[in-house]
């Protein structure tokens, strides 16, 4: 079974992975909530040493305290050894190494001797005073196994510091394991009073550009909706704000018109000659429907023609077919036969559009001119901001395409638990889900299967920021100090906001990493060749 360490980091932050996500998917203020909920999703060590020595889940991250230091402050925490131990590396698939650590007898020894002594203080036995047993004699009452075993953790916690030096700058945390079983190294000690031992660990993957430079001149294509367009975002935000300032009133006398606001009961059937074999479409299902006429183009396509004229009570039943560029693929084409009630249906009864009712479509406007002019820059700052992440995403689309990356499973288990988290906070937000609902949906089961039905998804994520920490590496790029902290100040002062525990040093790492990709899509843009088109 493999052995833990639970707290690898490289010795330099500046070469570890950048994990930057596309704008559209970072909270304000660089906020990322899924530090409160990592702890969910990473074995924590035992407490209980026996307890750890049956299940040999080995506390590592307790024997190599020095393992995510500054290099001066590893060397300073690393063991002096009374003979080196020789470590082979081999390169292993997957951007993995695997650590071959050889023990000298001369380090056994020793570490054997400190055993004993550490023995001697905290056993007490009847007619010896501390630190003054004999060594036979203590063997014999702790039991030389004990004293074996605890001599194979002593090899461990000294040698491992020295083992992962030959990795420095290069290892992931979370993703060093023993996997030499502990029953086997206290045989090779027992028998040969040294030892040896595999470590295998994830190291940062090489980034290998399918095109060299081939970013430098990217031809991008970026699809903008129409409903973005600012004057036409702004007619309908006229339209709307209107529409809220007047009242509905019950239709008595007619049936449905272009306008008016209807309820509607909704189901529906596939359509098959074959009478076995219709089925119903739940997805098309909807009871107590609220549909504003105006608003045709959200529904499917002849839906609001098949039911004008119908009157309060009245049910239609009419055949429509999906058609093929539907959002759902599996009702693609697909012919359904509609039967649909209507239970209520208003008209609106709207004061005329003029200057007296300006400061009620926005307050502090005096006519229609000023209302206008004021919600057409809104929507002009919306259009900018929709066509840069438009731009953006478009951007990193292609990069992810460029590069050639063996994963490594720890960095695709570590962005994927982050993405599952960041998920969980959002469905906490809108359902207020309880403890025990939280906890089902944190299970490993979950995430594991989060982890798989989204492997596409986190492997293209990580594309992207690995190529993106690439390239700010390649062109040099830099940015400020002052935006560091500023940005860094403001994250906390979000998490302090909402009363959210944090790790500083975290969020410092995220915002550099944030800043870093915001850095890279800026130089992209002024490089590339960018063309824009609307749906």
């Amino acid at each position: 079974m493999a052995l833990s360490i639970s707290s690898i980091k490289p010795h330099n932050l500046s070469q570890k992975p950048r994990l930057f996500v596309p704008q559209n998917t970072i909270p304000s203020s660089f906020k990322n909530p899924v530090l409160q909920l990592n702890t969910k999703f990473h074995w924590k060590p035992l407490t209980s040493f026996s307890r750890q020595m049956q299940s040999h889940q080995w506390p590592v991250s307790s024997l190599i305290k020095a393992s995510a230091a500054p290099s001066k402050t590893s060397q300073a925490q690393t063991d002096k050894l009374p003979a080196d131990v020789k470590v082979t590396e081999t390169q292993e698939p997957n951007s993995r190494v695997r650590l071959n650590v050889e023990v000298p007898a001369a380090v056994g020894e020793d570490c054997y001797r400190r055993v004993v002594k550490e023995f001697m203080k905290q056993v007490k036995i009847p007619g010896f005073r501390p630190g003054k047993i004999p060594e036979s004699i203590l063997l014999n009452y702790v039991g030389e196994e004990s004293v074996q075993k605890a001599t194979v953790e002593s090899i461990l916690k000294r040698t491992i510091p020295h083992a992962m030096s030959t990795v420095e700058g290069r290892a992931l945390r979370d993703s060093v394991r023993i996997i030499t079983k502990f029953s086997d190294m206290e045989k090779r000690y027992s028998s040969q009073t040294s030892l040896s031992y595999d470590v295998i660990v994830d190291v940062i993957p090489e980034v290998r550009w399918i095109t060299e430079n081939g970013y430098k001149n990217l031809k991008i294509v970026v699809e903008i909706d129409n409903e973005i367009e600012a004057e036409r975002a702004c007619e309908r935000e006229i339209k709307r704000r209107h529409k809220s300032i007047g009242s509905l009133k019950v239709v008595t006398d007619r049936g449905l018109q272009v306008g008016d606001l209807v309820v509607l009961d909704i189901s529906a059937t596939t359509i098959d000659q074959d009478e076995s074999n219709v089925q119903k479409i739940p997805a098309a299902e909807s009871k107590g429907f609220h549909f504003d006429t105006e608003d045709g183009e959200s529904v499917l396509p002849g839906f609001l023609d098949a039911i004008i004229g119908i009157q309060r009570g009245e049910t239609m039943s009419f055949p429509l077919a999906f058609p093929e560029s539907w959002q759902q693929e599996n009702l693609r084409g697909v012919q359904a036969q509609f039967t649909v009630e209507c239970k209520e249906l208003f008209y609106r009864d709207l004061p005329e559009l003029n200057d007296s009712i300006a400061d009620k479509l926005l307050p502090g406007c005096t006519d229609l001119n000023q209302v206008k002019e004021s919600l057409l820059q809104r929507c002009r700052e919306v259009e900018q901001t929709a066509r840069e992440q438009a731009t953006d995403n478009a951007i990193l689309d292609q990069l992810w395409k460029m590069v050639e990356i063996d994963i490594p499973q720890s960095l695709f288990e570590e962005q994927g638990r982050e993405l599952y988290g960041a998920k969980l906070l959002e469905i906490q937000s809108k359902m207020k889900l309880n403890e025990q609902q939280l906890a089902s949906l944190s299970n490993p089961k979950a995430v594991n299967e989060f982890l798989e039905n989204q492997r596409e998804n986190i492997t293209k994520l990580i594309k992207q920021n690995l190529a993106v920490g690439d390239i700010f590496k390649r062109e040099n790029l830099q940015f400020s100090s002052e935006e560091l902290v500023k940005e860094v100040q403001n994250s906390i002062a979000e998490f302090e906001r909402h009363k959210q525990e944090y790790d500083e040093e975290r969020v410092k790492e995220q915002v550099q990493e944030v800043l870093e990709g915001a850095k890279v899509l800026e130089w992209l843009k002024e490089h590339a060749e960018i063309q824009y088109i609307t749906r």
